[in-house]
Formats: C-alpha cells, sequence, structure tokens
C-alpha cells in the first residue's frame, strides 16, 4: 500500500493534507468555541456607550488607537492585561485596528477618568505634552445620535441575541443588568440619567447645560464609551 502511495505523490500529499486537516479542527474547533464565549465581567455595551462607539468610529480613533493587548511583557506592563477573545463578543465591528500612532486603548478605562479625557480632547497637549493628537473641540458642542443608538441595541438584540435584560455576572461575583428599554423615549430617557453621571465629573459649564437641558453633547457619550472600556 505505501509503495503505491509513494509512486503518486500528488495523492499522498492530498493524503496528508487530508489527515492534518482533519486532526486540526478536532483539536482547534472545541477550544475556539470555549474562547469565543463571553468572559466573566463582559457586559454588552448600554445605549451611551453605544452611542459613544458610533461616535468612536466617526472620527476614526480606531484609525490611531489599538484596542488589542498583545500577550507580551513591555505591553501588559503598560496597559494590563492581554486581551481574551471573549471580550470582544459584543464587538460589532470589531475595533482592533492596525497601528498605533497613540496608544492602545482596550483598558483605558482602568487608568484614565472622566475629567482627564474631557480635558484630552478639548486639548490634547494640556495633558499629555508633545502630542500631536488634534483636538475635538467640536464634540462639545454636536449632540448625540440617540435614535441611532438605539436602532443597534434593538438590531443585535434580535439578530444576535446579545443579553439585555438579563443579569451578567461580574468578576467580584456581583450582577448587572442592562437594560434595552421597550420604546424609543424610554432608551433616551436611559441614556440621559447616565449622561447626567459622566457631567457630573466635568468641568465644562456649556457641557452641563446642555444636559440639564435634557440633551447629550457627542463629548458625554465618548467619555461613556470609553470608561466602559476595562
Amino acid at each position: 500500500m505505501f509503495h503505491w502511495l509513494e509512486q503518486r505523490p500528488f495523492l499522498f500529499g492530498i493524503g496528508v493534507f487530508l489527515v492534518i486537516a482533519f486532526a486540526g479542527i478536532i483539536e482547534i474547533l472545541p477550544n475556539f468555541g470555549e474562547a469565543s464565549r463571553p468572559t466573566i465581567g463582559t457586559k454588552p455595551y448600554s445605549g451611551l456607550e453605544i452611542a459613544g462607539r458610533q461616535i468612536y468610529i466617526e472620527d476614526s480613533c480606531n484609525a490611531c488607537h489599538s484596542q488589542l493587548i498583545r500577550p507580551f511583557k513591555n505591553e501588559t506592563d503598560r496597559y494590563g492585561m492581554y486581551s481574551l477573545s471573549g471580550e470582544y463578543v459584543y464587538d460589532r465591528p470589531f475595533l482592533w485596528g492596525s497601528k498605533r500612532t497613540g496608544p492602545d486603548l482596550h483598558r483605558v478605562g482602568n487608568y484614565r477618568t472622566t475629567d482627564w479625557h474631557e480635558n484630552h480632547m478639548w486639548e490634547p497637549t494640556s495633558v499629555v505634552p508633545g502630542s500631536i493628537m488634534p483636538s475635538y473641540k467640536h464634540l462639545f458642542t454636536n449632540m448625540t445620535d440617540t435614535e441611532t443608538a438605539y436602532a443597534e441595541m434593538v438590531t443585535v438584540n434580535k439578530l444576535f441575541h446579545v443579553p439585555y435584560n438579563q443579569p451578567i455576572k461580574m468578576k467580584d461575583g456581583s450582577t448587572v443588568t442592562v437594560k434595552l428599554a421597550d420604546t424609543l423615549e424610554q432608551a433616551q430617557a436611559d441614556m440621559l440619567a447616565e449622561a447626567k453621571e459622566i457631567a457630573k465629573d466635568m468641568k465644562n459649564q456649556d457641557v452641563k447645560d446642555a444636559v440639564a437641558r435634557g440633551e447629550i453633547p457627542k463629548i458625554v457619550a465618548l467619555i461613556a464609551y470609553l470608561n466602559s472600556l476595562k
């Protein structure tokens, strides 16, 4: 039999490929399925966080910042625990990025605060001397598109079964439930309530006044998203 195969290298090569491929599938697929499940502590984005994520994409933040910490000591020393695949289950699209003009932001919520982000987006060099990042002062006057954010929440809940209105287990053993409202009006009220909590830690009076009027400047939504990255 082996002599017959040795005389037919093409068929022999195909046979070897099929054996290796089959063995690889058996080995890889179960681990892949396990790794793609949500890690403990990973919860769906709230409406305001989704709105902030849309702003993050709209202003091309992902062109200069990655959201993928590699398992190298120099990266974990700087950014924290390396990224796990199960932490991205609610990201559509993924924002891993392909270059780092600026630092990785996957765990920026662990070491940056609301007021730091506020100052950084208004004037980057005020907190990072020598920064080449442009200022984003338009975010302080332009308002958040809450309707599109709510539409995305409803869509991912229906199509991808994102677990809104269900208890999510956190790392400390507690549970958190991310609410999906039944109506747009209720969703907007929930987003405004979250925005008010963020605005309390901000200094820009125009932003505070806008939130008090029931409006949500884009900077508030973006900060909500950045604070969620942990």
